[in-house]
């Protein structure tokens, strides 16, 4: 959950269990993660996706971001829906229709159609909407995608602690658990009191260590 949560590197909560008395290397928290962290991640996913479905289908925003893949330009689609829950993340060599196609598809299998879909005026977006069949669904404007603008700034810390990444297989991998850890832990601390935000933390906390603990 540390490494996974907070923009920290491996070693960093090598130390930080460490001063907790539990001594692992750094190559245990890879292997914890690498191992566990998927598991955890679809466990998190299937309680979440039919609740998605039912209420936050709404209004979905969706963004692609350049991610760089030992060097090489890659992008990663992300779509969030109107209370900032992530709802899909992929990755793909190239910023085409193909591409965007590839993203909505996959999107709307598991999550079903919304009503609005936000997009930037890139045109893939609006020709892999119009072989949908969804083209009226689509809304543009200058400030309205900044829901899903802002959602990417959790990733790019936590990209920039990593130091990039090797293998797009590994970059695909991470952002998915990431979206689906994120999501358990996002409580818009904003929008709330903060009696009723410490409630929300300590309820999820309690329900990751029960999954944990499974």
């Amino acid at each position: 959950m540390l490494y996974i949560r907070f923009p920290l590197s491996l070693r960093n909560v090598e130390d930080l269990l460490h001063d907790r008395g539990i001594e692992v290397s750094h190559e245990t928290v890879r292997y914890w993660w690498n191992r566990f962290g998927p598991m955890f991640a679809a466990e998190i996913r299937r309680k979440r996706v039919q609740q998605l479905r039912a209420y936050s289908n709404w209004k979905w925003h969706v963004d692609e971001v350049f991610v760089k893949v030992n060097g090489k330009r890659h992008y990663l689609w992300r779509a969030v829906d109107h209370e900032g829950e992530v709802l899909e993340t992929v990755v793909t060599k190239r910023r085409s229709k193909q591409a965007a196609l590839k993203f909505l598809r996959k999107l709307m299998k598991r999550h079903g159609k919304a009503e609005t879909v936000i997009t930037d005026r890139f045109a893939s977006y609006r020709a892999a909407l119009r072989e949908l069949g969804a083209t009226e669904k689509q809304q543009t404007g200058r400030w309205l995608n900044n829901r899903v603008e802002n959602s990417h700034l959790p990733f790019r810390r936590r990209e920039r602690a990593m130091q990039r990444f090797r293998r797009i297989r590994s970059l695909q991998k991470f952002a998915a658990v990431h979206s689906s850890v994120y999501n358990h832990f996002n409580q818009e601390r904003s929008l709330a009191s903060r009696d009723s935000f410490k409630q929300t933390r300590t309820a999820a906390l309690a329900e990751w260590r029960q999954l944990c603990s499974g």
